[in-house]
């Protein structure tokens, strides 16, 4: 049992004997004196210890993990002992309301007023005033239904007993109709905890949202950066938790990682605002307004797994026209990899318009993991000079180094570093490199892949 649950039994059952001590006082002392509201009173701690017990029942009940008949746990059994609760506290009503008015219109007194009522109540108020404060602070902390009602019991106790003396001392100093009235009171108290307590709790039974919760966390969420905004949101109450469902919309060309990030981000914004909250959290892609031809492109490419590249788009008459590069498996037949752009052609144009232009490049791509070993150094010495020698023509890429050259089943592999001005762009520096590469593989046989890596210039 967690430390949580078990506060709210320990309160609950402390309340047991502290309603069951004040019922026994308060029905010896009425009997004694004669005494509608103490009596009434009496009937009230009565009720209030069937109420505790139920309490403590519940607070039990509620505690049970979720199983095959209860998906979304027990929390309810608390909003359940507290209706219980309210129907009692109304039968008091009627009952104390009932006798008070009988005992007005015959005009009978048989009150006696003893110094052991004034004890009781005083002792009673006492144990009121500490119950009433305990049970308010765990059941705010534990946020439990079924402890905020015992709290409520105990506060209404409290007014009542001091209604009670205060009709017993009017009764004292001869006012012998005082009694009724203070019965009165008492009732009209009662009443009021029951309607508070009962709406309260037909609220949590009727799934009403907690007030103000929602916006909170709409702002809450809202401000989480990635989120484009909430699509719905619902919650209920289940006792000492707040149960739900939100959705929040994201951009569709956003990668999984990303979109994994936002969601713990938004899960850590709903625990800061309400730690209680316990929401299923989905997300659904947007199409943003600012969204590129080129980002719907790769967004397309990427559903159905394809790597592209090179990918252009032009406006050509008033009509776009896309052209990219399709890599696909070397070894797959050239029917079926045509048939692999097909796919990617009409998804395109699905994406962007019937009147879109799009060409593919298909492209081989290598799948297998070659297996490869150094060449020995007087070739790659050579091919090393080769490489500075072609990256001097150009006159922008220099300082050829790191220089490995492989051998592999396919072919020579070779793999380099050079330096640029960091100044230049990206495809400049591109056109640049690829142009070593292309040399090189001009220049000598049996290489069948150049990979250079640009990097910039150190500052001297």
């Amino acid at each position: 049992m967690s430390e949580l649950h078990a506060r709210k039994e320990s309160a609950a059952l402390a309340s047991i004997g502290a309603s069951a001590a004040i019922t026994i006082g308060k029905l010896v002392a009425g009997l004694m004196t004669g005494s509608l509201a103490l009596m009434s009173e009496a009937g009230h701690a009565a009720v209030d210890t069937g109420a505790t017990i139920l309490t403590w029942l519940a607070v039990r009940a509620a505690h049970k993990p979720a199983d095959e008949q209860h998906h979304y746990g027990h929390g309810k059994y608390e909003s359940l002992a507290a209706l219980a609760e309210t129907g009692l506290l109304f039968a008091l009503t009627a009952f104390v309301v009932i006798e008070a008015t009988h005992r007005l219109l015959s005009d009978v007194n048989p009150v006696e007023p003893k110094a052991i009522a004034f004890v009781v109540l005083i002792a009673s108020i006492v144990i009121d005033l500490v119950r009433w404060r305990s049970l308010t602070k765990i059941a705010r902390e534990t946020r439990s239904d079924a402890l905020a009602a015992d709290a409520l019991h105990f506060s209404s106790d409290l007014v009542a007993s001091v209604l009670v003396l205060a009709g017993l001392t009017l009764t004292y100093f001869g006012y012998p109709q005082a009694d009724a009235w203070a019965a009165f009171g008492v009732a009209a108290f009662v009443a009021i905890a029951g309607y508070r307590l009962g709406r309260r709790t037909v609220d949590a039974l009727l799934d009403t949202a907690p007030a103000g919760v929602a916006e909170k966390l709409r702002v809450a969420v809202e401000a989480v950066p990635g989120v484009v905004h909430v699509d719905f949101l619902r919650l209920r109450p289940a006792g000492p938790v707040v149960l739900g469902e939100i959705g929040i919309g994201v951009a569709r060309t956003l990668p999984q990682e990303r979109v994994a990030r936002i969601v713990d981000a938004v899960t850590q914004a709903i625990k800061d605002v309400v730690p209680e909250a316990d929401l299923t959290l989905t997300t659904a892609p947007i199409a943003l307004d600012d969204e590129t031809a080129l980002e719907r492109v790769l967004l397309v490419a990427a559903r159905q797994r394809r790597a592209v590249h090179h990918v252009t788009v032009q406006e050509v008459e008033g009509r776009r026209s896309i052209s990219l590069d399709l890599e696909i498996d070397g070894r797959l037949q050239h029917g079926a990899a045509h048939e692999a752009a097909t796919r990617l052609e009409s998804a395109v144009r699905e994406e962007l318009g019937d009147d879109v232009e799009v060409e593919t490049h298909i492209e081989p791509l290598e799948t297998r993991e070659l297996e490869g070993r150094d060449v020995e150094p007087g070739l790659a010495a050579s091919i090393s000079e080769e490489l500075a020698h072609h990256a001097a023509r150009g006159g922008l890429v220099g300082d050829v180094h790191n220089v490995r050259v492989r051998q592999t089943d396919a072919g020579l592999v070779v793999n380099y570093h050079c330096r640029v001005d960091p100044a230049l762009t990206v495809t400049r520096v591109h056109d640049a490199v690829d142009d070593v590469d292309r040399l090189l593989r001009a220049s000598r046989d049996g290489i069948c892949r150049v990979v250079g890596h640009a990097e910039p210039q150190r500052v001297a």
